[in-house]
């Protein structure tokens, strides 16, 4: 069982731990439970949350010391550098090997800890000058919804945090479990952690409606030939209109969101069948397992075979 902990502090965003503990802290009936999951505080008690409302919190820093994954779903006010207490307990536990992850703001405290000292990590677009004029140290790119440095993990803000959750999912369990869980979430599929922000929201005008239709009628058909004129077509519109609608929605063009998602179709056959490869690419899209092979290469960095092998190993 991998136990999650989440440390929280006053004013909690409710929003950003809920998507942590809806992740990582929900049984879910078709799954094994995989995941066990906490929420402590530096000092137990009431814990004031952005809502308006207190919730009791019981667990103090102590809990850290048995998680496996540490995430901080955001820490304001963002001037307000994290107690020695905390700083100690997040460096305790990146010291022995656990996995620590912000969330939006919670990446101060990370920096505070020095975990991000010479890395590169993201927060929420906001915050950005902010958190570079106060962290010198520290390579932001304050474009992207995630980066994960297999140790230490940072998120955009609010909506990115559930994309950094699924992934970090995908990488402990497989892209078949991941996958069910963004299912039972209705969540729309994966995005990459390279993917652009939502820097500011669109215009009412220039949004028509949501793509979710669309991208589950799209995901259900990866065998055909899909392509972008397909798409638009099934949307009843423009194949410039469609990729200004996937640019401001998803972050990304329609045709690179068609071949993302037959790389992920992809990744979860590898896991979970003994299919030749060459029948893997056919039954996503990508018409042969030379294709595949370069699509991974690009995506990856590694071959079918040896993520196929990688996925065999028991999940940590």
């Amino acid at each position: 069982m991998h136990h999650v902990a989440a440390l929280v502090h006053a004013p909690q965003s409710t929003f950003e731990l809920a998507c942590a503990a809806e992740v990582f802290g929900i049984e879910r009936r078709e799954l094994p439970t995989r995941y066990s999951f906490g929420v402590c505080t530096e000092n137990p008690g009431p814990v004031a949350t952005r809502a308006g409302y207190d919730m009791l919190v019981t667990d103090s820093l102590d809990a850290l010391d048995r998680a496996a994954t540490v995430i901080v779903p955001g820490w304001l006010p963002t001037d307000e550098p994290p107690s020695p207490a905390v700083v100690r307990a997040l460096r305790r536990a990146h010291e022995r090997r656990a996995r620590v992850v912000s969330i939006c703001s919670g990446a101060f405290a990370l920096a505070h800890a020095g975990l991000l000292d010479g890395r590169s990590a993201t927060t929420h677009w906001a915050l950005a000058d902010e958190f570079a004029a106060r962290f010198p140290a520290v390579r932001l790119d304050p474009d992207v919804l995630y980066v994960d440095h297999g140790d230490v993990a940072t998120s955009a803000g609010a909506g990115a945090a559930i994309d950094l959750c699924l992934h970090l999912v995908r990488a402990d369990q497989g892209a078949e479990y991941a996958a069910h869980v963004s299912r039972n979430m209705v969540m729309p599929p994966h995005r990459e952690g390279g993917q652009l922000q939502y820097a500011a929201p669109p215009h009412p005008s220039q949004v028509d409606g949501s793509l979710a239709p669309l991208v589950a009628w799209a995901t259900a058909r990866l065998d055909e030939p899909l392509a972008v004129e397909d798409l638009a077509a099934h949307a009843g519109c423009s194949a410039r209109t469609l990729a200004r609608r996937f640019t401001e929605q998803l972050g990304t063009s329609p045709g690179r969101w068609l071949l993302a998602q037959r790389v992920i179709a992809a990744r979860e056959l590898l896991e979970s069948s003994e299919l030749p490869v060459d029948t893997v690419a056919r039954r996503v899209g990508l018409s042969s397992a030379t294709n595949l092979r370069r699509r991974f290469l690009d995506a990856l960095g590694t071959t079918p075979g040896a993520y196929r092998r990688a996925f065999r190993a028991e999940p940590r």
